[in-house]
């Protein structure tokens, strides 16, 4: 199948979103969001393995991307609520057919990984060359 450049150009940019809104911690946030309007703490709290490093980071880049909204309340001390923008929602489904999927299959991959990882060829030196 010949592609154009344009054509080229557009798979290049639909690959570089899909990186960006594929990795773990985007599909995580986005299906945390997906139960409603959390706080920073609230997401940091569900979501198993996040530092506050990089939550911080995913929430501004998924901000950027338009995909979640945040909201600064005036108080003292500031409260911050992030929430899934329309855009944001579009997503949804698909996430959580991801998450389901994952998690209905982990035991699945786990076997799958042990069988591999016991073949005599399996192991890196021998696959090297």
């Amino acid at each position: 199948m010949q592609v154009d450049d344009a054509e080229s150009s557009r798979l290049c940019h639909a690959r570089q979103i899909l990186d960006r809104v594929g990795d773990k911690w985007s599909i995580s946030v986005i299906n945390e969001l997906g139960n409603g309007t959390r706080r920073f703490t609230e997401l940091k709290r569900a979501i198993d393995g996040i530092s506050q490093r990089m939550l911080t980071a995913t929430l501004r880049t998924l901000e950027r991307d338009g995909l979640v909204h945040r909201t600064v309340h005036p108080v003292v001390p500031p409260r911050v609520d992030y929430r899934l923008t329309d855009l944001g929602r579009t997503l949804l489904g698909t996430v959580c057919n991801l998450m389901d999927w994952a998690v209905t299959h982990a035991d699945d991959i786990d076997e799958a990984r042990a069988t591999y990882d016991g073949k005599p060829d399996s192991k890196p030196e021998s696959r090297a060359g």
